[in-house]
């Protein structure tokens, strides 16, 4: 072999080797980046995009950076199905992040378990979920374990004995806060005064908050989302209503208080997160958050931010052999182990109950903070 040849094989071997160590690791986000559920899609992916660049300045995994792959499933079932196919079969990415809301998740993560790829939902609080199967994960904590705990600090704190409820009832994460609610309402022996439901999309209220009204209830739960809720909230006062609301994680949004103002003062709501919890991971998530963004955080994107986290510890564990198929089953392998604590505070995962002689998937092991509204935010509930 001339010198020239064997210069050539070398510099070969040593471009190849030095790509092997800066492999990019391609990240699915499917998110609802337009449309009406954009304001939690876009706090999500700005969490994500936060926190990979964290990470990438740290020298990403091993040398090997995080590619985030974005695309738009606009909160609608059939786009997250096609966002869901792009990212595994075209882009080829090691999971997905996704979709937006309960809804589309039912419709997409059955493919990535078909193809055994995680999909990790960072805002999916709706039941049955993680029984779509053993590659469904999730740290957004469900409804079943806030809402018990939201309705018997209200209890406590307006002394309620009968509540009227009001939900969305074409939403698959409404309808679950719904179920829940009545389960809770019944199990704390609260009286429910009416039940009213109203369609995605509806602006006037007043037909059902009259009726709730006459019920004269001490207090309105609300399984709502929140530009919905905060118009429901808007509609009571100026029928002279003064009654607090109980809410689940569907408020947990700026975009309550845009709208409703201080209209919405006394509305209680739990979360896995609050901007109130002074540990220094969750200042240091706001403060880097608002330098970003120049705007302030909401829970999804502090759930988003802990779940790339979440992710990356998983990929540390497993050695990435650059077999997509093999790597895709290893990262399933290595999460449900992963203990976290971050902006949302300490966070592990539990194995879903089994349904349907299916195997499950996981949930989030994390506790419930419940917060009020205060002059157009939300402060702890001491």
């Amino acid at each position: 072999m001339s010198h020239q040849l064997k210069w050539l094989a070398a510099s070969a071997l040593i471009s190849s080797a030095t790509m092997a160590q800066a492999a990019d690791i391609k990240i699915g986000v499917a998110e609802a980046l337009s449309g009406p559920a954009a304001k939690y899609g876009t706090a999500i992916r700005n969490g994500f995009t936060l926190a990979t660049e964290g990470i990438n300045a740290k020298g990403g995994i091993n040398g090997d950076k995080i590619v985030l792959v974005v695309e738009d499933e606009q909160g609608k079932k059939e786009e997250a199905i096609n966002a869901f196919k792009k990212l595994l079969f075209q882009s080829k990415v090691l999971m997905v992040f996704g979709p937006t809301l309960s809804n589309s998740a039912f419709a997409a993560d059955p493919i990535a378990n078909a193809n055994k790829t995680v999909v990790f939902g960072t805002s999916n609080t709706a039941d049955g979920i993680t029984n779509l199967g053993p590659f469904t994960f999730r740290n957004s904590v469900m409804e079943a374990d806030v809402l018990p705990v939201t309705t018997k600090a209200a209890v406590k704190q307006f002394n309620i004995k009968k509540v009227a409820v009001i939900y969305g009832n074409d939403d698959a994460f409404t309808k679950s806060g719904y179920d829940v609610f009545k389960a809770t309402l019944a199990d704390q022996k609260i009286t429910v005064t009416e039940t009213e439901t109203y369609a995605k999309g509806d602006v006037d209220f007043k037909a059902q908050l009259t009726k709730i009204k006459s019920s004269a209830p001490d207090a309105i739960v609300c399984s709502c989302l929140a530009e919905e809720a905060a118009n429901i909230i808007l509609q009571t006062r100026s029928l002279g209503m003064k009654q607090p609301f109980i809410g689940g994680n569907g408020f947990n949004s700026p975009k309550l208080f845009d709208i409703a103002k201080d209209a919405a003062d006394n509305t209680l709501m739990g979360s896995p997160w609050s901007a109130e919890n002074p540990s220094a991971a969750n200042k240091q998530f706001i403060a880097d958050y608002k330098a970003k963004f120049g705007t302030d955080p909401d829970q999804f994107a502090a759930q988003a931010y802990d779940a790339m986290q979440i992710v990356v510890e998983g990929i540390k564990k497993i050695k990435l052999s650059g077999d997509l198929n093999k790597d895709r089953i290893a990262l399933r392998d290595a999460l449900p182990a992963i203990k976290f604590e971050g902006a949302t505070g300490k966070f592990s995962f539990r194995r879903a109950a089994a349904k349907d002689g299916k195997e499950p998937g996981y949930d989030a092991q994390q506790d419930a903070i419940v917060n009020i509204a205060k002059g157009g935010k939300f402060t702890l509930l001491k």
